[in-house]
């Protein structure tokens, strides 16, 4: 790290350790609140009364003292838990609105209890986002007994509940809920025709658990409400066909990052040929064009069992940062379907949009916002950047441990893999539980065939049998566990050195702990962190050693330094040098992230800025803010929904062609704005319009069966799905400096050797 940084970093530490002096001072006036010699009913009384100060206008800041020490006695009581200084301190935090970062095994969930209790006084209702349904179900049902002792509702919400339920659970005074379900809900609630049929009420307080993934590595991820499917044809098996015919180097090419790919000129000839189109560049064949592209990047860059995984008929994507299939979530659609047509299964054709918000959009929708995570300090400019949120380091109840060794580093992976292997089955002969983090499905089986060959019996913990995870983890503390995951193991997971057994535990612990091993580098230094952080919780002794080979793709794609160029050897490297560089790497690419999000919300930020503004006015109309007849409101209403989703497949049109507007001088964010604030200007005038025709034929009846004999209905089925939008948005740019140089070039090759070859058109 350079002085700048260093310094930066000097003044960051002493930033944190200003905060958690003021932290700690309060922490210990509410330790100080002895109220162990309280009767329940006293405590209960207390608690009628600080709600009925908070309806009654007292700032919640005044009230914190008070609270905070309530909660912590009925914790007690009901729980037989005592929260330790630190603990308070991160309450006292997430009050007050801040990111915490707070190490695995401290008690984030207690955490969270004091300010939702705080903040669900006032009656307006709180959310704790968690990280999926076990979680949201697990910790309302947890820590329920406390919210219940004092007088408080809590309920978790779960996908697949009716909207009675969902009503009732989001009327509760704390409601745990994923962000992913919410915001479906959200969605579902943007297009009712009744307000009666709404389930949200004005958000007010969220805590997000698990912030990181939520806010950063989600953050992207629109959640989308569509009408129904309907079975599609099965023409993308015609592209499929052409592009598995196409050769790597003789018909296509690669980016720097091999993250995109292109026709070359002799495969744009061959698809041609192939087709029997004609010039694939001219404007007819410009949806011919479209359909090979994502033929050929699904061929050429998704990879089965690395990218997804196909079963019980149905395509799976797998997260990129947690090795989880993506539960209901699918490719853009056109990739969707040249996927689908790869893997020779039945295809649908996709509904049309009603309604889509990104996950960071929705969750901005909160007044007040505030996280926890184990692993944010790496990040802390883009959640200053975007949400306004300031990370604080809240130091464990006791002293962190593990001990983790430098990077195992070696020329290719044939070499990590016996090495790998070598260390495991050392390690496994004295009964010290392992638990590996691999890259990939596909990875995590192959070692897992080498290990069993080896004579190491191992769990499989992977996006094949994820249902069976929560029964893996339970034992991978136990004294000779070995577990092979994906990055699975990494979020929400507790591992407890001898599976919980007192006894197991200290002989686990007389062993060294949890032994961590991951078998590849991250681009992001938190998710390496996640891998770490499984091992020496609260005190704990543990360790932790990640394997590196030249041949990774980390290292293939940003590193100085090949394969190719150093011979082979079975030993680690000793070279400091390529420690380093692995570091910086990270660091580099990290910025380089930040940076592609930062240009990438100017596309979705005007977007939704447009969708807040219309859907206040809807919200007016809904609930009667308007002076409208009903006949009047169900046509604004229904007419609302039916050009707005218009203009969200203008949208998303404008979406895949916007990059060549880089290639003519221009500003693609630049022309992407102008072009959608002058379709959003006409959008009223077309509402007006069409409401005003719909109302002539009405001629003022507000009978609903007119309405429905004219068509003026909601959607007869709905579904909601995640767009897997990072082939698009959060990969790096297609249009790299030779791009855009080659681009340019065309016109004067065009006019000097279009009698010799025939160039594309772009």
């Amino acid at each position: 790290m350079n002085i700048a940084g260093r310094l930066l970093r000097s003044f960051k530490d002493y930033d944190n350790q200003g905060k958690l002096k003021g932290l700690e001072q309060r922490a210990e006036l509410i330790r100080a609140r002895n109220l162990a010699g309280w009767e329940d009913g006293q405590l209960q009384k207390e608690s009628v009364r600080l709600r009925t100060a908070a309806r009654s206008g007292t700032a919640l800041d005044e009230l914190l003292v008070d609270a905070y020490s309530l909660v912590c006695e009925a914790a007690k009581r009901t729980l037989g838990l005592q929260p330790y200084k630190v603990q308070i301190m991160a309450a006292i935090a997430l009050h007050e609105r801040y990111l915490i970062e707070q190490h695995t095994g401290e008690g984030k969930t207690l955490s969270a209890v004091m300010p939702a209790y705080l903040n669900a006084l006032t009656g307006d209702g709180v959310h704790v986002l968690t990280f999926n349904d076990y979680l949201a179900s697990r910790d309302a049902e947890w820590m329920g007994p406390v919210y219940r002792f004092l007088g408080l509702s809590v309920s978790a919400v779960q996908a697949g509940m009716s909207l009675p339920l969902k009503r009732e659970a989001y009327a509760s005074d704390i409601t745990y809920v994923t962000a992913k379900e919410a915001g479906f809900d959200y969605l579902r609630d943007s297009i009712v025709l009744n307000e009666a049929d709404t389930v949200h009420r004005p958000f007010h307080y969220v805590i997000v658990d698990e912030a990181d993934s939520l806010l950063l590595d989600e953050a992207r991820v629109p959640l989308v409400i569509s009408g129904d499917t309907s079975t599609s044809t099965n023409e993308d098996l015609r592209f499929s066909e052409v592009a598995r015919q196409l050769q790597a180097a003789e018909h296509y090419d690669f980016d720097d990052f091999k993250r995109n790919v292109y026709l070359n000129e002799a495969g744009a000839v061959q698809a041609e040929l192939l087709l029997g189109c004609g010039n694939l560049y001219d404007s007819h064949n410009s949806h011919l064009l479209t359909s090979l592209n994502c033929a050929l990047h699904v061929e050429a860059l998704m990879n089965r069992d690395i990218d997804y995984i196909v079963r019980n008929g149905k395509i799976e994507l797998i997260e990129e940062y947690t090795g989880r299939v993506a539960e209901n979530r699918y490719l853009p659609e056109g990739l969707q379907a040249a996927l689908v047509a790869k893997e020779g299964l039945t295809a649908l054709a996709g509904g049309k949009i009603l309604g889509t918000i990104t996950v960071q959009h929705f969750i901005s929708l909160y007044p007040k916002l505030c996280g926890m995570t184990a692993t944010a300090r790496a990040s802390a400019m883009e959640f200053e950047k975007t949400y306004s949120l300031q990370v604080v380091q809240i130091p464990p109840n006791r002293s962190n441990i593990r001990v983790d060794h430098p990077y195992r580093i070696y020329t290719d992976k044939e070499a990590k893999l016996h090495a790998l292997v070598k260390d495991i089955s050392a390690v496994h002969a004295t009964g010290r539980p392992i638990l590996i983090g691999t890259s990939s499905v596909e990875e995590s089986d192959q070692l897992a065939e080498a290990l069993t060959a080896a004579g190491v019996p191992c769990h499989v913990l992977n996006a094949k049998n994820d249902a069976e995870e929560a029964g893996i983890i339970a034992k991978a503390g136990v004294l000779g566990a070995v577990t092979v995951s994906t990055n699975m193991a990494g979020r929400g997971v507790d591992i407890r050195l001898g599976g919980g057994d007192p006894g197991q535990a200290e002989a686990v612990a007389k062993l060294g702990g949890l032994y961590v091993i991951g078998t590849h580098v991250n681009e992001s230094v938190r998710i390496d962190n996640q891998l770490r952080g499984r091992s020496g919780r609260q005190g704990d002794p543990g360790s932790s050693v990640f394997f590196v080979s030249l041949e990774d793709e980390l290292m293939l794609r940003f590193g100085s330094y090949t394969a190719e160029l150093m011979p082979r050897q079975d030993e680690a490297l000793d070279d400091p040098g390529l420690r380093s560089r692995i570091t910086h790497i990270q660091r580099v690419i990290m910025g380089q992230n930040f940076e592609i999000h930062q240009e990438l919300n100017g596309y979705s930020d005007m977007v939704e800025d447009q969708r807040r503004i219309l859907y206040n006015e809807r919200l007016d109309i809904l609930q009667g803010r308007q002076e409208l007849s009903p006949s009047e409101q169900r046509v604004r209403l229904f007419y609302i929904d039916e050009f707005w989703a218009d203009h969200l497949a203008y949208i998303s049109y404008l979406r895949e062609s916007i990059h060549l507007e880089s290639l003519a001088s221009r500003n693609p964010i630049d022309a992407f704005h102008e072009q959608i604030s002058q379709a959003y200007e006409q959008l009223h005038a077309k509402i007006d319009s069409a409401a005003k025709d719909m109302l002539s034929r009405l001629k003022g009846s507000n009978d609903p069966a007119d309405w429905e004999k004219l068509g003026l209905m909601s959607p007869p089925s709905t579904r909601t799905y995640i767009i897997n939008d990072q082939y698009i948005q959060d990969k790096r740019s297609s249009w790299t400096a030779a791009t855009v140089l080659s681009y340019w070039l065309r016109k004067p090759l065009r006019w000097m050797l279009s009698p010799v070859i025939k160039l594309p058109k772009y």
